[in-house]
């Protein structure tokens, strides 16, 4: 099992634009059954956990929001109903790790995002992995992959059609 933070990128390093779009990513090329794509990478997993704007995107943009999967979603927001499988917390992050630790049953858990709560779960010591697959743009600003210093060992380098897909494993002092 280990703790995995999965996201698309932008060259310049950011995982949203400013309005919190994601059109620059999900225009782009890739194969879906393609080296580190993401319907593989769903099989592996137990559990997930995001933040507020995250979710906030799922609603906006999905018909049937998330599924099955375990989530936690870190917010001191209000949504409206969920599904059965979505948990809203604060951020105890060590105490939330281990309930998806437990929910996942010996299955990898997701970091979907942002980099802060990323960041987060670096700080408590309780990530293992970062997944970036770089999309062939630009985006200026926005928000970044990962909003502090993280060392990282690079493990794997594939090409995904238009991306780069490149897997770390966090390096611990």
């Amino acid at each position: 099992m280990a703790t995995i933070y999965y996201t698309g990128c932008s060259l310049d390093g950011f995982i949203a634009t400013p309005e919190h779009s994601l059109d620059w990513l999900t225009s782009r090329d890739i194969d879906n059954d393609g080296p580190m794509a993401y319907p593989a990478f769903r099989e592996r997993l137990g559990a997930c956990v995001m933040g507020a704007t995250t979710w906030q995107w799922i609603l906006d943009h999905d018909d049937d929001p998330w599924g099955p999967l375990p989530t936690w979603v870190l917010t001191h927001r209000t949504f409206p109903d969920a599904p059965d499988s979505v948990r809203f917390d604060r951020d105890d992050i060590p105490r939330i790790h281990a309930e998806m630790t437990e929910a996942a049953d010996g299955k990898d858990l997701w970091v979907v995002g942002g980099g802060e709560l990323v960041g987060q779960f670096h700080d408590a010591g309780l990530l293992d992995e970062v997944w970036i697959q770089y999309a062939p743009c630009t985006l200026g600003g926005g928000a970044p992959v990962l909003p502090r210093q993280v060392e990282l060992r690079l493990e794997e380098v594939a090409r995904n059609r238009d991306f780069a897909c490149l897997r770390h494993s966090v390096v611990r002092s």
